[in-house]
């Protein structure tokens, strides 16, 4: 057998096939899977980092407190950090620059020869124009070369009056990806469970800086102070410094303090919208937002009120339905439950079995299964066979007694604060089932208000958190646009101003796309849930919208009125002289009352002036009693008031909510 030749190039030289390096296999950690792919958690860009570490710092803070039932206080400051500051806080020596054309911002001669030139030409025919007397347009700035390197850091700075967390848990709450106090079945506001471990990651990715955290839960006399880092390959925490420290003002809540790259200038609207629509959705807490720059101008400080202390429900754990379950689920729970047999693993690892129908299940499993049988040790194809069950039987849908909506009364409260619309209606529908997952939508729908564009304006929430990107393929913008006939309901869907407000809460929102930031329209239960709440909306603003209309009309119909009041008071006085005249004469009979009324006209008793006052009476009269009958049904309409919210005298009552859409009546023991 022939040896294999090799190969002949085109000089004439041989060349030796490359061999195919050994593939070695790899493990990636946690935090290293994440910090490859920062964009699934929303971390895209400079400018996006900024906005999602400023979200989830919020949000964290938000189910801080109400975990502990407290009215959330939360305070973000965004610090802008020049280079030379930054520089200074890693110990980095600024340096004149050597070799200009080493960088990527150097201009050659010719280049600098060719913009000037052109920037020359412009200016020429700038003048050219304003001596023709034509309108000029500002020249813009010129615009300066900025090199790839050239980067903005911010400090992020996040405080709240939350639960705090123990001492001896924070380095892996901050520096473990993938550990927290989240999972579980349940309403949570998080994403992925990474909350400020990204932030951390970012931030060692872009500044090299450690996140500092400081925490006291209810009651500690000390503060917890931790520095640190997170070991991306082996997803552990490096910590800096761990320590308690005094806590003299019995302060509670956490802290927390990270320097990463951003870009404020482009997500500057986005974060000051995300701030507003979580106004919006919780008007019991208090936001101060501040971003500080060196730059006077450019500081930003903004203050969102407490308008109510009326806080919703604290989401509660759940069991599975046994319609959502799929095999490795199964198994899950089979390892983790401290059940003995197959009748206790049924009833108590699931929601909606009871004992009868278990035992009903368990006997359609087949003759190899009993009531009795222990859920260790079932095999892999007794398994499959519940999997297959679950997924045919009939079961009752879950209740929704475990989500917690933002409530009626709250998201009205917070679309009249943030937005002062001129009407307003809201609608909460009841819990509904997908996939075995129970969900509650609410909706409202706002017409007019300050800060509103003319149009659609489309406000998101899922889990009680504002959804800002990639808003053309939700379901609630494709609901709104393509499936509400807003014209039916008086509405003018281009030239009005409208807010159509969704809040949709479930145990698993189902997103779409790496970002998770929009809901999907193929959930067939949920987009006719969206659309049913928001019809009702709109079916209780026609009404007022109608009684709006009417009053119009009665007052257009008052200036028409008052408009011709002076000549038909010269008309009619005009006629009543002539038959005075006439009755004078003894021309014409006249009954014994009118002939009263040209006697007064004859003895200028009545004149143009108080026949013109008694048509003025008289229009007036008419009037008031259409705007009573009006006000009468559908509420006096007042000038436009200043809100406020008084806190209660005393801090710790006894008291029972009773809710309605509009109001909270609570009644002190």
């Amino acid at each position: 057998m022939e040896s294999e030749s090799p190969i002949e190039t085109k000089k004439g030289k041989s060349k030796t096939p490359r061999k195919a390096k050994e593939s070695i296999l790899k493990q990636k950690s946690p935090a290293e899977f994440f910090a490859e792919n920062k964009n699934i958690a929303g971390f895209d860009n400079p400018g996006k980092c900024l906005y999602t570490t400023v979200r989830e710092l919020v949000e964290n803070a938000l189910d801080s407190a109400e975990s502990i039932s407290e009215l959330p206080v939360v305070e973000i400051t965004i610090e802008e950090i020049v280079k030379n500051k930054f520089n200074s806080m890693i110990g980095l020596v600024d340096r004149e620059r050597v070799d200009e054309e080493l960088y990527d911002d150097y201009e050659t001669a010719k280049a600098r020869e060719k913009r000037l030139a052109k920037e020359a030409r412009a200016q020429e025919i700038q003048a050219k124009n304003a001596a023709l007397g034509k309108k000029v347009k500002e020249s813009a700035a010129p615009k300066s070369v900025k090199g790839r390197g050239e980067a903005s850091f911010y400090r992020v700075t996040c405080k709240d009056n939350g639960r705090g967390m123990p001492h001896d848990d924070i380095p892996n709450m901050f520096g473990r990806v993938l550990s927290g106090t989240k999972y579980g079945l349940k309403q949570t506001r998080g994403k992925f469970g990474l909350g400020a471990k990204m932030a951390l990651i970012w931030s060692k990715m872009s500044t090299g800086l450690p996140i500092e955290i400081s925490s006291s839960m209810m009651g500690q006399n000390y503060i917890s102070f931790c520095r640190l880092d997170i070991d991306i390959h082996r997803n552990i925490p490096h910590i800096h410094l761990h320590e308690k420290r005094d806590n003299k003002d019995r302060w509670h809540g956490a802290e927390i303090q990270v320097v990463i790259e951003g870009n404020w200038t482009t997500y500057r609207s986005k974060i000051l919208h995300y701030m507003r629509q979580m106004a919006v959705i919780t008007p019991y807490a208090q936001f101060l937002f501040k971003f500080v720059s060196d730059a006077p101008d450019k500081n930003v400080t903004i203050k969102f009120a407490r308008r109510t202390d009326v806080m919703p429900p604290v989401p509660v754990e759940t069991k599975h339905h046994p319609s959502s379950v799929d095999i490795l689920l199964i198994k899950r729970l089979i390892a983790e439950t401290s059940k003995q047999n197959l009748m206790q693993f049924l009833q108590h690892e699931f929601v909606n079995i009871g004992k009868s129908l278990a035992e009903r299940l368990i006997g359609e499993m087949g003759p190899e299964f009993s009531p009795k049988l222990a859920v260790k040790s079932l095999t892999d194809q007794q398994i499959v066979r519940i999997h297959q069950l679950f997924r045919q039987a009939k079961f009752d849908d879950p209740s929704g007694d475990c989500l917690s909506p933002a409530g009626e009364y709250n998201l009205r409260l917070g679309i009249i604060k943030e937005l002062h619309p001129d009407m307003v209606a809201t609608y909460s529908g009841s819990a509904q089932v997908f996939e075995g997952h129970p969900f509650i939508v609410e909706a409202g729908v706002s017409v007019g208000g300050k800060d509103v564009k003319q149009g659609l304006n489309i406000f998101r929430f899922a889990n009680r958190i504002p959804l800002l990107f990639e808003q053309g393929g939700d379901v609630v913008t494709r609901t709104a646009l393509k499936r509400i006939s807003w014209s039916s309901y008086k509405i003018n869907q281009t030239q009005d101003k409208i807010g159509v407000f969704v809040s949709i809460v479930s145990t698993k929102i189902p997103f779409k796309g790496t970002g998770k930031e929009y809901i999907g329209d193929d959930i067939s239960e949920i987009a006719s849930a969206v659309k049913s709440a928001i019809k009702q909306c709109c079916i209780q603003l026609k009404s007022k919208i109608v009684k709006k209309m009417q009053a119009r009309e009665q007052q257009e119909r008052k200036r028409n009125l008052s408009k011709y009041i002076p000549d038909a008071t010269n008309a009619v006085y005009d006629v009543l002289k002539e038959m005075a005249k006439s009755h004078a004469s003894k021309k014409k009979r006249i009954e014994e009352r009118d002939a009263d009324i040209l006697q007064n006209v004859s003895d200028q008793l009545i004149t143009k002036e108080t026949l013109k006052e008694k048509l003025t009476q008289h229009v007036e009269k008419v009037d008031y009693e259409m705007a009573l009958e009006y006000a009468t049904q559908s509420g006096v309409n007042e000038e436009p008031r200043e809100d406020m919210y008084l806190q209660s005298l005393y801090a710790k009552s006894n008291f029972f909510d009773f809710h309605s859409p509009i109001f909270v009546f609570r009644l002190f023991q």
